[in-house]
């Protein structure tokens, strides 16, 4: 969590000298990343929106290749290719970062149908944020998930905000995991503030996907510190508002719960926060050191050839 928070704040930093295009940033959503990883396994595969430089470095990509990625150097996670919105790395299991709001919805249903065709007991997480549940291809997806009874978890990230508009302006149904109900998809709401409560909940989701090939969706609710993007000034919140979810921050919950169960002292807490900070500038050095791409990069990644021989090289 610490990680992903200075990660961002760097990146917030740097954006419009260094980082250009959209930028998204998690802060004030780590505990869901953090209670996901402990739920479930290595070889469960993952796919996110665009706000997920979060799910990134949760799921194991170093800090140098997402720093390269939105500086869009060739080092990056995508070759500098996908920039912040697009990150991916097949071999961590992690299907991205999607610009187009819930085309990973039905994505993430086909990446749970093709882990039971192969029979795998792998359960596909699938997050989407509370805009994307206005989507109709959510709809189809919930309808064919339950229909074909696919291992897949789907979690609605509520951070309050479909870029400006708040959640009641745009939904008669507030409580959103609701939406469940009309596929007799098992469903609940969740403190994301807090990662153990993550932690149980998708646990809980992800056996009854395995035992039983059966989507849950879960609504976890949390809360962006920052705008919806970087050119977002967030000027339709008050300022009494984000000082209420300050006072709950879940970073500094858990810095509280682990001083009070002697998980660790204050001075081993500052010792890592000093190495998380060296190490988030050492991704920011490795992302200023590596070249941007070769012209001939724009032919490559295009299709992927193996048993497509009728395609030309």
């Amino acid at each position: 969590m610490m990680m992903i928070r200075r990660f961002e704040e760097r990146a917030g930093q740097l954006y419009g000298t260094k980082i250009r295009g959209f930028c998204h940033l998690y802060i004030g959503q780590e505990a869901i990343v953090a209670g996901m990883m402990s739920a479930i396994t290595p070889s469960d595969p993952v796919i996110t929106a665009y706000r997920d430089h979060g799910h990134a470095l949760a799921m194991g990509i170093e800090p140098g290749p997402v720093m390269a990625e939105l500086y869009g150097k060739i080092t990056g996670c995508t070759k500098g290719k996908g920039g912040s919105m697009h990150m991916f790395d097949a071999a961590k299991r992690f299907y991205g970062g999607h610009g187009i709001v819930g085309a990973q919805i039905p994505l993430g249903a086909g990446i749970a149908f093709s882990e039971k065709y192969n029979e795998t007991g792998n359960v596909c997480l699938c997050f989407m944020g509370d805009g994307a549940v206005r989507q109709g291809a959510l709809h189809e997806t919930f309808n064919i998930a339950m229909t074909w009874k696919l291992p897949v978890v789907f979690i609605i990230e509520n951070n309050k905000y479909a870029m400006g508009t708040s959640v009641e302006r745009t939904s008669n149904v507030t409580e959103l995991h609701r939406l469940g109900e009309a596929y007799d998809m098992p469903n609940r709401a969740v403190d994301g503030m807090q990662p153990e409560e993550v932690h149980m909940a998708i646990a809980e989701a992800c056996e009854r996907a395995r035992k039983e090939s059966i989507p849950t969706l879960l609504e976890i609710n949390a809360y962006r510190y920052k705008g919806h993007s970087m050119s977002d000034p967030a000027k339709y919140r008050t300022r009494e508002e984000v000082k209420k979810y300050r006072e709950i921050d879940p970073i500094e919950q858990v810095r509280k719960t682990i001083i009070k169960k002697k998980y660790a002292t204050e001075k081993e807490l500052e010792a890592m926060e000093e190495k998380i900070l060296a190490d988030v500038e050492a991704s920011v050095q490795f992302a200023e050191d590596s070249p941007y791409a070769d012209d001939s990069e724009l032919f490559t990644d295009v299709y992927k050839q193996d048993n497509y021989p009728y395609l030309i090289d």
